[in-house]
Formats: structure tokens, sequence, C-alpha cells
């Protein structure tokens, strides 16, 4: 397992190297000048070329980009243009706050996920199985932005239920305070991730419920209920990788859902800053999302690995 671990981290390596590339690179696409910014409206011409310079902006792109690189992997993701401070401690504490809100709507994904895919596979030509395979296309269809008003105007302002914003009631906290803030942002970020999984996980449940193994089980005289619980087991290693690759989604795609909810998460920060042309920041919070990803997808090799021996020897 750990020889495993060590050629999936070896695999990750460049492709992290190719994500720092497109980071930068993508950043210095972002039209505006970032110095302008920096030096003010009321800035002379020669202030403004000076400070390019002693930022090393005026280096060949190659250059600006290893020195770039060399502070980052030393911990230093530059200074906030905008919040006058480093942006590493300003990026974590957001990208804490989106891990919140994505560790709550993953988990609510995958539990709404196997229930609907589940109750599809095991009356596929019922009432129920037809609604809850229909329930899973509306989930991917709906637009976020739409949803998410729909529950702030009825689940929040008309009847109160919830509250429309921030993470924490003023004067209070806790975990319970926590979990009523994220419910509405969270439900709405895992309708589409829910649906993936609920369709993916019907088709493979159907599959595996299909082979002759099943057959076997039953001529044995084994429940409905432990057979389900072995193709259930039989399923784990293909919702494991679905259920990965939504959760790298929540991780990068909650920015409608923090911006509406005003949830003080690493996407509405990003959002901020590009519009305050924070360059530095846009780049640490694009990097961290991107190595958050990366990491994630060797996590879940792992746990494949883990489910299924025979993966550990490719």
């Amino acid at each position: 397992m750990i020889g495993f671990l060590a050629r999936r981290l070896g695999w990750a390596l460049p492709t992290l190297l190719g994500v720092t590339v497109i980071v930068f690179a993508i950043v210095k696409l972002i039209p505006g000048d970032p110095v302008a910014t920096m030096a003010g409206p009321g800035a002379s011409p020669e202030t403004v070329a000076d400070l390019r310079s002693r930022l090393g902006l005026d280096d060949p792109v190659p250059s600006q980009y290893l020195h770039w690189l060399g502070h980052a992997l030393t911990g230093d993701l530059g200074r906030s243009i905008a919040h006058q401070q480093s942006a590493g401690p300003l990026v974590w504490d957001a990208f804490l706050n989106t891990a919140v809100l994505a560790g709550i709507a993953a988990l609510m994904a995958v539990v709404l996920g196997m229930a609907l895919g589940a109750l599809g596979a095991v009356r596929p030509r019922g009432l129920v199985g037809r609604l809850c395979s229909a329930s899973s296309v509306v989930a991917v269809s709906l637009p976020q932005f739409s949803v998410a008003i729909v529950f702030i105007a009825y689940l929040a302002l008309r009847t109160g239920w919830f509250p429309v914003t921030g993470m924490h009631a003023v004067g209070s906290g806790g975990l319970v305070d926590l979990l009523h803030h994220a419910f509405l942002p969270a439900l709405t970020a895992a309708l589409v991730p829910a649906g993936v999984i609920a369709r993916l996980f019907r088709s493979s449940l159907l599959d595996v419920l299909g082979q002759d193994f099943v057959e076997a089980l039953r001529a044995r005289g084994l429940s409905e209920r432990r057979i389900l619980l072995h193709a259930v087991h039989n399923t784990l290693p293909s919702l494991m990788t679905v259920a990965g690759l939504q959760i790298g989604y929540l991780l990068g795609g909650v920015v409608f859902v923090e911006t509406i909810f005003s949830w003080p998460g690493l996407g509405q920060l990003v959002y901020q800053s590009i519009s305050a042309r924070d360059m530095p920041v846009i780049q640490a919070g694009v990097l961290v999302s991107a190595v958050v990803l990366v990491l994630l997808n060797v996590l879940v090799d792992a746990a494949h690995a883990l489910l299924d021996p025979r993966l550990r020897s490719r």
C-alpha cells in the first residue's frame, strides 16, 4: 500500500507543476494592471514604473513564474492589495469556511444520492423508482442560482425557518448555529452532485443485481436485504470514484452559492478579489483549490485501493 501511495504521489507532482503554470498564466491573462491598482488613482507614471520594477514585473515572464513558484513553495503566497495583509492566512481562513460548507454539502449529496439511486434500482418499474429517477434528473438540471433564490424566498424570508446569509448569528456561535446557517447553502450546493451520484449509483446497482452471483445468493436462501448489502458493497469502488469527483466539484464550484448566501468562503473571496483586481489573492485562492483537488484525487485512489487490493499492483 505504501508503494501504491508513493507512485500516486509521484504521478501527482507533474500534475501539480502543470497546475501552477496554468494558475500563473490565467492570472496574467486577466485584463487590468495590478500595479496601477496598488499605486492608487493619483499615482504618477514614474511612481507606477518604480513600483513595477521593485515588484519584478519588468522581468521576463518565465523569471516571474519561477520567482512566484519559489515563494509559493515556502508558503509565501504574496500580499493582498485590497486587504493589505499576507494572502496566505487570508486564503487559508476562507478555505476552511469553504471546506465546512463543502463537507456538509458532500454528506448531503452522498446520502441523498445513494437513497435515490437505491430506490430507483430496487423498484426500477414502480412508481417510487420512477419518481426517484425523475428527481435525480431534476436535481442535475436545475441551475444553482435559481434554486438558491427559491430557497431564500420560501424557506427563509417567508417562513423564517432558516437564516438568509452569513455563517453565524451576531453574538452567537457553536455547532448548532453553524449547521442552521449552513443548511440552505449546503442543500443548494448538494443538489447537482446528489443527482449525479443517484444516476450512476442506480446504474451500477442495477448492473450488479443482474449478475449471476446474485441469483446464487437467492438460491442459497439469503434475504433480499442481505443480497442488497452484497450488491452495494460491490458498487462501492465506482461510487467512491464518483463521490470523490463530486466533492472536488463542490470545493471549486460553490462560488455562486457562497456569493448568494454571503458565506465567507474561498469562492466569495476570489470573486471579490477579481472585482478589486487583487492578483495575489486570486493566484493563491486558485492555487489552493487546485492543489486540494489533486490531493483529494490521490486520497480517492488510496481508498479505492483499500477496497480493491488488485489496484495496488497497477
